[in-house]
């Protein structure tokens, strides 16, 4: 599966990768994204297209800083039309959201999404890496278990040098 936006598509900031499974395992398509706090609506429909397109495989994890501080997932409610908008697209893609605590200012900002149930689990904050986000508060490393992975941390997009 290859994921291209268009000449006349807004950039986005998001990277995705396959991971390869074992024989008999299907791949794992990965996708970390940063949606600024003031992107406009072209940019946000240019990822929905692309969380769109990968959703269609069969294991399917997202994650990053979406900055919709607004959405209460509890009710899957938010206040904003950019938040409602981020909401459909999670519900038509059939994602579910799985990091179950905030990291930053009682804002769930850092999401894990993913569309398998199961594939992801035990989403906790640990640490802090020490970088301040232009709001003043720490960013910490997200852990997570994937079932046939010893361990894996995810960071956050200005973490350690990949």
């Amino acid at each position: 599966m290859e994921l291209h936006l268009g000449m006349d598509e807004e950039p986005t900031k998001s990277l995705w990768v396959r991971i390869k499974g074992r024989a008999g395992a299907g791949d794992i398509i990965v996708g970390v994204c940063y949606r600024p706090p003031d992107q406009g609506d072209r940019a946000d429909e240019a990822l929905y297209r692309q969380v769109g397109a990968a959703s269609c495989s069969q294991a399917l994890v997202l994650l990053g800083d979406f900055n919709h501080p607004d959405i209460c997932w509890r009710d899957n409610a938010a206040e904003r039309k950019q938040s409602r908008r981020f909401l459909e697209c999670v519900d038509d893609n059939f994602l579910l959201q799985v990091t179950e605590e905030s990291i930053r200012r009682g804002a769930m900002l850092d999401l894990v999404l993913t569309n398998k149930e199961g594939l992801v689990g035990n989403v906790q904050p640990k640490g802090s890496l020490g970088v301040q986000d232009p709001q003043g508060s720490e960013e910490g490393t997200q852990q997570a278990h994937y079932p046939g992975l010893q361990e894996s941390r995810l960071w956050p997009l200005e973490g350690p040098a990949w």
